[in-house]
């Protein structure tokens, strides 16, 4: 039974949330790489869209959520201020500046795949609004999308971690929006990952790590459902986790504990609780009604959602992030 869901008034809390830090430049974790007393400039010197939210990636997820927040829920309070902050920032003035940071010789690695798979989404998701971004973040898009195409074919293993690197969460992401911008890249992803993952058997979920905020089990298998039909990514899933039906490996049925909110890397560990119910409601949408998994799926979800739902905020290593998570775990999964 699902029993957590997105209202107007859990919007309007998470738009709240991170409008008050999309544009707080610090504290501030910067993945950058100098090459000379030149290169060492300020957050919002080097990035003159993405500087607030802690590091780039949240930033860039952080104002994701906001937009997708305006459009689900546009008459909310906050929907004004979104706009606002949006046709300010989300201009080709800034992404331009943007594009130069990604054009310096040692930004080749910068934030792959998590940062480029989150502005793709990005993008996608300000496509779907009357609003010059989209148009704006085009470019950048590209860039992104082209970094895609020329690292896929050289990545010989997936990475399988719970954290920025994993691979299927990353191409997760930058399928949805491929399908509708880049037909090739939505073709490479098609072709590489099934050699990754299509031939798994019998996962043994040793997980979680104790900074996990991906589950590098279950990001694969909602991969491989938005891979393949339903009837096949059924007779995939059967094999890769055969014993879901009786909540085994229990590992994945299992939220993990967070012991300290304020240790920003043990509170990866609440992302990881929203990210696996986002995970297991998806998963349950593709395997239908019938098939004997989906209850144990959903009945996960909402353990998952229990655990960590009620921290998204309180801490600032947890709620320059969280909330994204948390909407991707609320919003309602597409079924086939």
């Amino acid at each position: 039974m699902i029993t957590h869901a997105i209202t107007g008034e859990t919007a309007s809390r998470f738009a709240r949330l991170t409008l008050g830090h999309i544009g707080q430049e610090y504290p501030n974790m910067l993945m950058h790489m100098l090459a000379g007393p030149d290169d060492a400039r300020t957050p919002s010197e080097l990035h003159p869209i993405f500087y607030g939210s802690f590091d780039w990636h949240s930033c860039v997820h952080g104002w994701w959520q906001l937009l997708r927040l305006r459009r689900l829920f546009p008459e909310m309070p906050e929907a004004d201020a979104i706009i606002e902050r949006a046709d300010a920032m989300l201009m080709p003035e800034n992404v331009a500046g943007e594009l130069a940071y990604l054009a310096r010789p040692l930004a080749r690695g910068f934030e792959r795949p998590y940062g480029w798979a989150w502005l793709l989404a990005l993008h996608g998701e300000a496509t779907l609004h009357d609003a010059s971004w989209a148009s704006a973040l085009e470019p950048l898009a590209r860039a992104f999308a082209d970094r895609f195409r020329a690292h896929l074919p050289h990545l010989t293993y997936a990475i399988r971690s719970g954290a920025h690197f994993n691979t299927a969460f990353a191409l997760a992401l930058a399928l949805d929006w491929a399908r509708k911008h880049d037909v090739a890249l939505a073709e490479l992803i098609a072709e590489r990952a099934p050699g990754w993952f299509g031939g798994d058997r019998a996962a043994p979920a040793w997980e979680p790590s104790g900074d996990d905020f991906l589950s590098p089990t279950l990001t694969e298998a909602l991969l491989m459902s938005r891979l393949l039909d339903a009837p096949a990514f059924a007779r995939w899933f059967d094999a890769f986790l055969p014993e879901t039906a009786v909540e085994r490996p229990a590992t994945l049925f299992t939220p993990a504990h967070v012991s300290d909110r304020s240790d920003g890397k043990i509170a990866h560990l609440d992302g990881l609780n929203l990210s696996r119910a986002w995970c297991w409601r998806g998963i349950a949408a593709v395997l239908g009604e019938g098939h004997p998994a989906t209850v144990a799926a959903g009945a996960a979800a909402e353990r998952h959602l229990t655990a960590s739902l009620p921290h998204v905020e309180g801490d600032y290593m947890g709620e320059h992030w969280l909330a994204t998570f948390a909407l991707l775990a609320l919003e309602e999964p597409v079924s086939r």
